[in-house]
């Protein structure tokens, strides 16, 4: 029984029952382990007995009587199933001799023999044969019956068939069971009951079949007998054995036994070749697996590329049947077989099959696309939400541009609506080349183009078109190689830019209206995916560009079709600016002409109308509007300082320092307009270029030092030259780290300007004006013993405030003292003993002494650098006022 090996019970503790039907055992448990060793899960009591009850009456094939619990007739167990047990580890197989035969033949992976995994996992022991049995299930000698009576005969017997091929019930004749179906036996036993016991009916079911030995021989895993039940097949045996070798046959599998012989193909029944395999077993028969016959291997664009083995006893077959046996093609047509085989002399040879041909033992057939191309297809890429692929023509209909782009949401947003590009392929010769078309007209519906097979339709975003003007392609258009600014993305690697280099040094006039253009060299951008697709492209655009520069929102270059009207350029560049001038919009175009010469002709146009669109641009056209006049200038002046109304101001053309005076509402009366500090940002890069210019001119003076060409009789004179030329060159780093002010010399006193107009200065956009308060102080700076600030006192010169200061140290050098007066200007201190210790000295003012160079101005590289300490001065100075009256 079946039900009872699973669960390692006696048949009598199944199915007897004592008098009146009270059973004879308690009700059985389920064991912990299953005959192969595998555990059960844990299951709840109820679920337990559950299960153990639809296990014994899993054998019946008739429902059970009114009243009686139904029997399940299918016994899989759902908490056993869901809780699979873990597939075995299986090694890696080694190649076997037909594996390793093919694997030098073919590239890419080894094939493998088809079939022999069938059987792996297997084995170990005899078919379990869950579920219902089927009704022409033959009886036999040793399988046990469980037959109940209901009615007024009511009691359950498990019986077994005798060897004699007898069953024996109480009261009833022997009944004949062996070479019985279960569907007849059942019938007998029914009919008997209606004549012998009258009001009874009877239920017969199986509980266990009996047990056969089946020998297996040949090329299996483990040959010999194998235990088997009843319902065992072929499989079951084989795999019994662990599964047939790979040097074994899987379609010429001998049967011997009571019934005869016969020949088992399995191919019928794992690959679906043609045949009915009788895979049924009976005692006594014997299984043999001879040598694998000749086998064939199938290769490239099939379902299933494997070895396969030809048919029993065949040394050929037919290419349809092999492919047929790997799945088929993998396209329905356009198949290219070809074949490798043997000579008579062992060499290798290919050739091409037709569908119809043969293939021999050996041979290796490779499926390959007859030819792998791309054919009636249109392809949408660029700047859209995903590359879209098109058939090029359906039906009698070809594909257009509008039908390929007939949502605008399979475009990205902010596309170049003003030129898409159609990237073709000339028919013949397969040479591609743009076609230019206007993207904004295909989407409203008034325009179109039909489109050919392989076409690339290519839709750019503005970053696309803005990257035209990008400081990398300027280098490129003057033939330079593409480097990447510092910290800026790479463009080494875009291969656009130098196809553009070298059609910029071909022809230098080429793209002169770019070039013309005055793009500025701002910002780095990084080289557009589309560029990388495709590197011509840059070329083409400007090819097919026109610029628009002046009063638009945001000039640039332009890429169009011809016969565009102006109006869609301006509205690409965003409109017009409030400030255009429409009166003299200034149109330059580069006419062809038969003679060699490409003349420019400059047209002023008055689009005082805004009839933009009558004016149709083509490519290399350049438009200038200009701005209307306005004499606003183009940036603020600042005051600081004793205003009535300090801060900043715009100011227009012409205007002069007075009248932004008069706009502040005048000065203070705490203003000291003589300490004016007034600094501009032209005057402060030239102050900045003369310390840079020093500093060099220092450091080449001390190159001329050291190499002894300006040294004229340094040597033994004592003197350090090395720690003079380390004190020359800090000297220049400090000229060179300097910071000028940029200060100029200018009267801000009201009183004086009214009535000297010609020292009223006119103001430039960044000019700063600081007016401190008047001070009270004298600062002396330099080569003194106490520097430092000294009140002012009416009358004093220079002398008197060094002298006030300690007086001069002993390397000073008093006859190249200066004074930094408060209006910026510089003058003599006037402290030698000639010069009569100099004019009065105003409050406000900076005394300077210097230090004497004269220990290094034998060397000659030392020159009277008193104009630019001065100027470091008076920077300094400049500085600090602004500095501290912006604080204020």
């Amino acid at each position: 029984m079946v039900i009872a090996t699973l669960l390692g019970l006696s048949a009598a503790a199944l199915g007897q029952t004592g008098p009146g039907g009270s059973p004879l055992l308690t009700p059985p448990t389920l064991p912990s382990l299953v005959p192969s060793g595998t555990p059960l899960p844990n299951l709840p009591p109820g679920a337990a007995q559950e299960a153990l009850q639809r296990l014994l009456d899993g054998g019946a094939t008739r429902g059970p009587p009114a009243g009686m619990p139904r029997a399940a007739s299918i016994l899989p167990l759902p908490a056993i199933a869901a809780q699979p047990l873990p597939a075995p580890v299986v090694p890696d197989d080694p190649l076997s001799s037909a594996e390793s035969f093919f694997a030098a033949r073919l590239d890419g992976p080894p094939l493998r023999q088809f079939g022999y995994e069938t059987f792996r996992g297997g084995g170990g022991g005899a078919a379990l044969g869950f579920g219902a049995l089927p009704e022409d299930y033959i009886l036999g000698p040793d399988d046990e019956v469980i037959v109940a009576f209901r009615g007024r005969a009511r009691q359950t017997l498990t019986l077994r068939i005798g060897r004699d091929g007898n069953l024996l019930l109480p009261d009833l004749a022997p009944i004949p069971a062996t070479g019985r179906s279960l569907k007849d036996l059942r019938a007998h036993l029914e009919g008997l009951a209606t004549r012998d016991l009258g009001g009874s009916e009877v239920f017969l079911s199986i509980g266990q079949v009996r047990q056969m030995n089946i020998f297996v021989a040949g090329e299996v895993v483990r040959p010999g007998f194998q235990a088997l039940n009843a319902l065992s097949t072929v499989l079951d045996a084989l795999s019994a054995t662990g599964g047939v070798r790979k040097t074994g046959s899987l379609r010429a599998i001998r049967i011997e036994g009571p019934r005869g012989r016969r020949v088992v193909d399995l191919y019928s029944v794992i690959a679906d070749a043609p045949g009915d395999a009788d895979l049924s077993l009976r005692e006594g028969d014997r299984i043999i697996v001879p040598p694998v016959g000749g086998t064939v291997a199938v290769a490239g664009d099939v379902a299933r590329p494997a070895i396969y083995e030809l048919p029993s006893r065949q040394a050929s077959a037919p290419l349809g049947d092999m492919l047929a046996l790997a799945g088929g093609t993998i396209r329905q047509g356009g198949n290219r077989l070809l074949v490798q085989q043997s000579d008579g002399a062992g060499r290798r040879s290919f050739a091409e099959l037709a569908p119809t041909s043969a293939v021999r033992r050996g041979d290796a057939v490779l499926v390959q696309p007859g030819a792998d191309v791309v054919a009636n297809t249109v392809r949408l890429a660029g700047h859209v939400a995903v590359p879209v692929t098109r058939a090029a023509a359906g039906g009698r209909q070809s594909q257009t541009l509008r039908g390929l782009i007939s949502d605008r949401r399979l475009l990205r947003n902010d596309p170049y609506v003003r030129l898409g590009v159609v990237w073709r392929a000339d028919r013949q010769t397969g040479q591609r080349n743009f076609r230019a078309f206007d993207l904004g007209r295909v989407l409203e519906g008034r325009a179109n183009m039909p489109l050919q097979e392989g076409d690339e339709v290519i839709v750019f975003a503005r970053s696309d078109i803005a990257f035209l003007t990008s400081p990398a392609v300027q280098r490129a258009l003057r033939g330079e190689a593409p480097t990447p600014a510092p910290n800026a993305p790479p463009v080494a690697d875009c291969p656009a830019l130098t196809s553009l280099a070298l059609a910029s040094r071909a022809s230098p006039q080429r793209y002169a209206h770019v070039k013309g253009a005055g793009f500025p060299e701002i910002g780095a951008a990084p080289c557009p995916q589309v560029y990388l697709d495709y590197p011509d492209l840059p070329a083409f655009m400007l090819d097919q560009s026109v610029v628009l520069t002046g009063e638009v929102r945001t000039p640039g270059l332009f890429p169009i079709t011809d016969d565009t009207g102006l109006d869609t350029v301006i509205a690409a560049a965003g409109g017009l600016s409030d400030a255009a001038d429409l009166r003299v919009v200034e149109f330059a175009r580069e006419p062809p002409d038969g003679g060699g010469a490409i003349p420019l002709a400059r047209t002023r146009l008055d689009l005082t109308s805004r009839n933009f669109a009558a004016v149709r641009l083509s490519a290399r056209d350049t438009i200038r509007i200009p701005r209307g006049f306005g004499d606003r200038d183009t940036g603020p002046v600042i005051l600081l300082g004793e205003f009535l109304r300090p801060g900043t101001y715009d100011i227009r053309r012409g205007e002069r320092l007075s009248e932004v005076i008069a706009r502040a509402g005048g000065l203070t009366p705490q203003a000291y307009p003589y300490g004016a500090v007034f600094t501009r940002q032209s005057v402060r890069e030239r102050q900045q270029e003369g310390f840079a210019r020093t500093a060099r001119e220092l450091e080449t003076s001390l190159i001329q030092v050291a190499s002894g060409q300006a040294v004229a009789g340094s040597r033994g004179t004592g003197v350090d030259l090395g720690a003079a030329i380390t004190a020359g060159r800090e000297l220049a780093n400090s000229l060179r780290e300097a910071r000028a002010a940029g200060r100029m010399v200018v009267e801000a006193n009201p009183v004086i300007l009214a009535a000297r107009p010609e020292l009223d200065v006119l103001l430039e956009p960044g000019d700063i004006i600081a007016i401190p308060k008047r001070p009270n102080e004298v600062t002396v700076v330099g080569s003194v013993l106490n520097p430092g600030s000294l009140q002012f006192r009416s009358g004093w010169r220079a002398s008197d405030y060094v002298r006030g200061s300690g007086g001069t140290q002993r390397f000073a050098d008093p006859s190249r003292a200066f004074i930094v007066l408060p209006n910026g200007q510089s003058t003599a201190a006037g402290l030698s003993a000639w010069q009569q210790g100099g004019p009065p000295v105003p409050p406000g003012s900076l005394v300077v002494v210097p230090q004497d160079p004269s220990p290094y101005e034998t060397w000659g590289f030392v020159r009277d650098l008193t104009q630019v300490l001065g100027q470091i001065s008076v920077s300094a100075a400049a500085l600090a006022v602004i500095a501290r009256e912006a604080g204020n």
